[in-house]
């Protein structure tokens, strides 16, 4: 999510600055033949017909009872896309992750146009589809009006410390016997259980940690380098993700098979354990640690990212075709690569190229290449080629390439609490009921009144007084 002219002040284009390319443009010089199936696609897939079509997930109901934490915002905000209705239950006061803000500087803050409060882009880009209601679970009411929730809905997704719903009574044991056709799931960074598991306030930097991925990036040791963990919170969306698996792999067996619901947990850790690659292989083959190899890949040369004239390149050459075709790329304007590189024997082979010192001479030689080329001229001599090939583009660079604004993966969303917003649209397109975004986000406690009264049958004066007891 980035913020327009209207949000902060001080942007110096609305967004786009170059208008979307017309569909003429994108297919201009193809034949009939040529454009039919991409328009095809374009036509089944594009997300401006998706408000013409139904919704994935429009009966299913769920409470997302995360707190502080991505990895449960951002499973249920998956649901939410998909047509779910999602209801983020928030401890009185709001999430304090309303409150996250680079650098705590509020000018990059969002305001709502009816309260007038505050909340971080990076909580309200979680909350986009979802309502917002408040609930106070220290309370013996505040824990009698979840379990009355509970009957109403499909999902509960909760990140409590292990136990803690379960000693409230209001975990899945309990929660089970009032509604059998619940899926319930918890999420966190290592476990409810075993000798390791979560403690109150693990975060995401500890699942990152913990699982042998922050050790495995950065540049080698050799050169200085130390671990380094991602600066988005990838565990989280990692195990987040795996979470959302959980929840619809669930619905689906409960409606199609078992008729109950069941408990799910997923966490950080274990979901970046599971994409780790090689790395168990090849430990459990010799004891062999992966090392950090900083922008090389241990398997494949070439496959870097490389200093060019406007930036960095990424290229890749992963078997023999690649591999001559980008040397005969350079080849073309540095004839004595034909001798250093394709001619030398200790290169024919892919196994030959892996060792360190192959990987620095490739990686030189590439690099004086770029350094007199813009990105742009790389990739067009390089893609005359075949070669897998691309530009590292820069989040203003993403926001203005015609490829992602034609296919709408970016788009200005007109929100009537929090105004022109440009935002990051869903990932996953479908043909017949795709997810959509309906609004960004929600103020804390906004749909107090509209979902205890439709839910439970509560009336104002029961909220005048849930609200006095602290309770809501």
């Amino acid at each position: 999510m980035a913020m327009t002219e209207k949000n902060l002040g001080t942007h110096p284009v609305p967004w786009p600055a170059v208008p979307i390319p017309t569909r003429d443009e994108v297919y201009a010089g193809l034949s009939d033949a040529a454009k039919e199936y991409p328009i095809w696609l374009e036509e089944n897939l594009h997300q401006k017909y998706n408000f013409d079509k139904p919704e994935n997930l429009s009966r299913i109901r769920v409470l997302d009872l995360t707190t502080g934490m991505m990895i449960g915002h951002w499973a249920s905000s998956q649901l939410a896309e998909m047509g779910a209705d999602v209801i983020q239950v928030e401890p009185v006061g709001g999430d304090p992750a309303r409150k996250l803000t680079p650098f705590g500087r509020e000018e990059y803050m969002f305001t709502d146009s009816e309260r007038g409060e505050k909340v971080g882009g990076l909580f309200l880009h979680e909350m986009r589809n979802k309502r917002s209601i408040t609930l106070n679970l220290e309370t013996e009411r505040g824990r009698e009006i979840l379990r009355n929730l509970a009957r109403h809905v499909d999902v509960i997704i909760e990140n409590a410390p292990p136990g803690d719903f379960d000693a409230k009574g209001i975990g899945y044991r309990q929660l089970s016997q009032i509604n059998p056709r619940l899926v319930y799931a918890w999420v966190g960074q290592r476990g409810q259980w075993g000798p390791l598991k979560d403690k109150p306030g693990m975060l995401e930097p500890v699942g990152q940690a913990a699982c042998g991925f922050v050790h495995g990036t950065g540049q080698p040791k050799e050169f200085g380098g130390r671990p380094v963990r991602s600066a988005m919170w990838m565990a989280d969306y990692v195990g987040g993700t795996v979470a959302a698996i959980g929840v619809l792999t669930a619905l689906f067996y409960r409606d199609k098979v078992s008729g109950r619901g069941q408990f799910i947990e997923a966490t950080a850790a274990e979901s970046i354990i599971r994409i780790l690659d090689y790395t168990w292989v090849w430990y459990g083959m010799d004891g062999s640690i992966r090392p950090r190899y900083g922008n090389w890949d241990l398997a494949i040369n070439i496959y870097s990212v490389n200093p060019a004239k406007d930036g960095y390149m990424m290229i890749g050459g992963g078997h023999d075709r690649l591999w001559y075709r980008i040397w005969g790329t350079v080849s073309k304007e540095r004839p004595e690569v034909e001798q250093l590189v394709v001619e030398d024997p200790k290169l024919k082979e892919v196994t030959d190229r892996l060792d360190h010192a192959a990987n620095v001479k490739a990686s030189t030689l590439l690099s004086e290449w770029l350094k007199d080329k813009t990105r742009a001229e790389a990739e067009v001599e390089l893609l005359k080629e075949q070669v897998a090939s691309g530009g590292v583009t820069t989040i203003d660079e993403v926001a203005e390439y015609p490829h992602f604004k034609y296919r709408g993966f970016l788009d200005l969303f007109k929100d009537r609490l929090y105004g022109e917003i440009l935002y990051g649209t869903t990932p996953c397109l479908e043909s017949y009921a795709p997810s959509r975004l309906k609004w960004i986000g929600r103020p804390v406690g906004y749909d107090n009144e509209e979902v205890y009264l439709y839910l439970l049958g509560l009336n104002a004066q029961d909220l005048k007084q849930l609200q006095a007891e602290g309770v809501i």
